[in-house]
């Protein structure tokens, strides 16, 4: 059974960083794309990065942010700098099987986390 859990939210101050990791139960090389997505409050969920995870190349909607894997651990990581207040969200760790669609299509996704709250402070 696959599961993906998301762990390294809460809070920080804008300016600052901050590391999330999504756990995965099997090999992340399963998986055409592993990604992360951002829901903010009364918001539609949005794309923010993307690993190819047999290459290793990754895709993002802003430099602030990147996305890593670490196979032997089964672990994808985003790390997010110069944190602002609009990037308060709930962050989701996301997997697909299949490269279509390309890479920040939500629908395409088939696995999904529970999600981490990441507030940012002014």
């Amino acid at each position: 059974q696959v599961r993906l859990a998301e762990s390294g939210g809460g809070s920080a101050e804008a300016g600052g960083s901050k590391i999330l990791s999504c756990g995965v139960s099997v090999p992340t090389t399963r998986f055409a794309f592993m990604a992360w997505f951002r829901q903010p409050p009364g918001k539609e969920r949005e794309p923010v990065a993307a690993i190819r995870t047999e290459t290793g190349g990754s895709y993002r909607n802003s430099e602030r942010f990147t996305i890593s894997q670490d196979k032997s651990e089964h672990t994808v990581y985003l790390q997010m700098d110069d944190l602002k207040p609009e990037d308060s969200a709930m962050y989701f760790c996301a997997a697909k099987t299949q490269d279509r669609g390309g890479w920040g299509q939500t629908q395409t996704y088939t696995f999904w986390g529970q999600g981490t709250q990441v507030t940012v402070s002014s």
